[in-house]
């Protein structure tokens, strides 16, 4: 057995195990493991060490031997080593290596299904908040799919999978049960685009929650943080009374093509300016993280 042990140092430590006479082997005996076929099996590990390098685990071997029938006189059971006819199995590093290998195989097909339950179960919580916020909302909504984006410091659009036949029309809002998105523009049969409240051609009426403050918001076309999708509100009093955390909501004027109520985001910072005063907002949704939306076809 110490043949073989010894043939195994050259895996371990390379060319730095040629010298066998420079090495000191260590067993270390543990507690019945298991038994198998009636029978106790013992674990023993094995580690090797030298003056030339801090000690290293070589292999491991189970010692299978036959339950204990008699006791000493102290009371305590026979050791494998008293048990002379007893049968010695080993399994050497290549054995569990190989039944290591097996066990992450199907820890990595776990944790696949793992992930995958995962996900499923988020787009169901997604989709039960969705058909709920569609029951509960005064706007009669189409649900709609994003099929493919476009995002860009000039441009922000996507592309939806509702088109014309499905009731769809151009300058219609287009919101989720977080916030709103943007506005239909070019409406296809069964696609359409959407304009992000991100882009700097949307602009939206909106107001702030707690004042009477309201003016313009719409998209940055050079982001002056490192957020992207930073949104402006324009055209406040310029000494408003206005803080960071402070929701912000559509204002929905007349023959405006969004409706009040519907919330845009929370305002970041406000700055005052020579002529007026402007909030940065920060967008309530992330739509690069969005895959499905509403398309507010008309009011219940």
């Amino acid at each position: 057995f110490i043949d073989v042990l010894m043939h195994r140092l050259p895996r371990t430590f390379g060319d730095a195990a040629d010298d066998v006479d420079d090495w000191r082997l260590d067993l270390r005996w543990s507690d019945v493991a298991y038994t198998r076929m009636g029978e106790a099996v013992d674990r023993v590990l094995v580690t090797a060490s030298s003056a030339r390098g801090p000690p290293a685990w070589v292999t491991a071997f189970m010692l299978q031997h036959p339950l204990p029938s008699e006791r000493s006189a102290a009371g305590t059971a026979k050791t494998p080593a008293a048990a002379g006819s007893d049968a010695i199995m080993l399994d050497l590093l290549d054995e569990l290596e190989a039944d290591n290998r097996k066990l992450a195989e199907v820890n990595r097909a776990l944790l696949t299904t793992n992930n995958l339950l995962r996900e499923i179960e988020g787009e169901n919580n997604r989709l039960r908040l969705a058909l709920e916020y569609r029951e509960r909302s005064v706007f009669r909504l189409l649900a709609a799919r994003v099929i493919s984006r476009d995002a860009s410091t000039w441009w922000n659009t996507i592309k939806i999978n509702r088109g014309f036949e499905d009731g769809v029309e151009t300058d219609q809002p287009v919101l989720t049960d977080v916030g709103l998105v943007g506005k239909t523009t070019t409406v296809s049969k069964n696609e359409s685009i959407v304009v992000l409240i991100t882009d700097e051609t949307c602009r939206v009426a909106a107001k702030i929650e707690g004042t009477p403050e309201q003016g313009i918001l719409s998209g940055m076309r050079v982001q002056e943080s490192g957020t992207p999708g930073e949104l402006q509100l324009n055209f406040l009093t310029k000494n408003a009374a206005v803080e960071a955390g402070q929701k912000v909501y559509t204002a929905g004027i007349s023959n405006g093509v969004f409706p009040s109520g519907i919330l845009i985001g929370k305002v970041k910072e406000f700055r005052t300016r020579p002529l007026d005063g402007q909030a940065l907002v920060e967008p309530a949704i992330d739509i690069s993280q969005t895959d499905d939306v509403f398309v507010v076809v008309g009011a219940k």
